[in-house]
């Protein structure tokens, strides 16, 4: 129950988050987050970002399985891919 009382606290401090916006990675149950290639629980894994990373928001946001999951671009600035709101903090 914490983690989705959590998960709504983030989701509305991000419900502006716009392109460019910088947020930092924190997941209170592991040291890292995953990342996924789509949004959505069972969209792939394409890497894991750790804890107090910088990740920079696209703006695009769709809501899926429970969390609302925010594009983000990736250190190369070429790929995007996609995080549950509920890890990135402000």
């Amino acid at each position: 129950m914490t983690d989705m009382m959590n998960m709504a606290i983030n989701d509305m401090e991000l419900d502006n988050v716009t392109g460019g916006a910088t947020r930092t990675v924190k997941n209170n149950s592991l040291n890292y987050a995953n990342v996924r290639e789509g949004a959505g629980l069972k969209s792939k894994v394409i890497t894991k970002i750790n804890n107090g990373t910088k990740v920079k928001t696209t703006g695009n946001k769709i809501k899926k399985d429970g969390y609302v999951w925010y594009e983000i671009t990736l250190e190369n600035g070429s790929d995007n891919a996609w995080i549950a709101g509920s890890l990135i903090g402000y």
